[in-house]
């Protein structure tokens, strides 16, 4: 009986750590494991140097407000971060409201077909995603309006996860992924029907050269949605608390520096958009984007027990172990800005590329 007894252990205890390592790890059922974290295209003996040079650019802080210097600097820590996000978070890197009754997979996917409804996407169209990472809104944006959406990222190891996940579910044919900058797109004047990008835009120098880059590539009458990264009127830039906040979001995101919700509108209408709606979508009654990470935490110290673990091993490359640091205190950040107020990622704004654009007349 006792040796049965200890065999019933062991198995217990191995079917434990099986549930809690390959099951709960994952954000997603047969998602990224643990085992498959690299530095994108980076080598795995230069994913330190890497994370090193990323933060040298925060000592450099000039450098990361430049249209020359920020797509380095993007590009660094999205090969940083891609397999750790898509591990531990899913393939779409973004947030989303929580909904009552509605799982974060759920919400997720909601918050993604708002956008191109907005749009008013219909079958046939050529739509485009504007920062598409990995294509987890790509993909449920073309299953459900059945449109052609054409991706763009700066990050060619996300070109790569991308395609691979459009073949994989059998979209391929509705998603195509370029390799490239949105500050200056390889793509024809008045050549998309729609646009949209969800929290991607935070990511230039100035939001006015990436607007003015969709405007260009739009046809005219063409509406393009956006879910910008703002502060909110709670913001305070005397107050110390406020201004660690955000500096802390920025540093942990890649940010050359968060705008205000105040600006966005301006920015369109300067650039020759017409502004159709412009709201904040986490604003009651949806409920906090923030939740998630939150209720994240176990998760969190359980991955980076096995980051630790697989960098021991030599499985993870070295370095790994600072940047999963970098993104939970980075969720601290994120969470405190929601809790007060300050921060939203979903400052939603519509606009219109007119439909005597003088671009279109142009260029025809």
């Amino acid at each position: 009986m006792d040796s049965v007894a200890l065999w019933l252990t062991g198995a217990l205890v191995a079917g434990g750590i099986y549930w809690f390592v390959c099951v709960m790890g994952p954000a997603e059922q047969k998602g990224k494991r643990a085992s498959d974290i690299s530095g994108g295209s980076i080598s795995a003996e230069k994913v330190q140097d890497n994370y090193d040079s990323y933060w040298s650019f925060f000592r450099r802080p000039k450098e990361i407000e430049t249209k020359e210097k920020v797509p380095d600097f993007v590009d660094t820590f999205y090969n940083l971060v891609t397999d750790i996000y898509e591990w531990g978070w899913g393939q779409s890197f973004h947030f989303s409201p929580s909904f009552p009754g509605k799982s974060d997979a759920d919400a997720t996917r909601l918050h993604e077909e708002m956008a191109v409804d907005l749009i008013r996407a219909s079958p046939g169209d050529r739509i485009l995603d504007v920062g598409c990472g990995i294509g987890g809104p790509m993909r449920a944006i073309a299953a459900h309006s059945r449109a052609y959406v054409v991706g763009i990222t700066i990050n060619e190891y996300q070109v790569e996860r991308a395609r691979a996940h459009n073949k994989k579910v059998g979209l391929d044919s509705l998603c195509e992924v370029v390799c490239g900058n949105f500050l200056e797109m390889p793509f024809s004047d008045a050549s998309f029907d729609g646009a949209y990008s969800i929290e991607a835009t935070c990511h230039a120098p100035r939001l006015d050269d990436v607007y003015a880059e969709v405007l260009r590539v739009l046809k005219p009458g063409a509406l393009y949605v956006s879910y910008e990264w703002v502060t909110t009127d709670k913001y305070r830039g005397d107050d110390p608390n406020h201004v660690d906040i955000i500096q802390g979001i920025e540093r942990g995101d890649a940010l050359p520096g968060l705008r205000s919700h105040a600006d966005i509108a301006a920015t369109a209408r300067r650039v020759g958009f017409e502004v159709l709606e412009e709201r904040d979508l986490a604003a009651p009654p949806a409920g906090p984007w923030w939740k998630r990470l939150k209720m994240g935490r176990i998760a969190y110290w359980r991955n980076h027990m096995l980051i630790k673990i697989s960098a021991a091993l030599g499985v993870a490359p070295k370095g790994t172990v600072d940047v999963h640091d970098m993104l939970f205190k980075t969720a601290d950040y994120l969470t405190r800005g929601g809790d007060t107020g300050i921060f939203t990622p979903m400052h939603m704004i519509l606009c219109r590329k007119p439909k005597d654009s003088q671009l279109a007349d142009s260029s025809a």
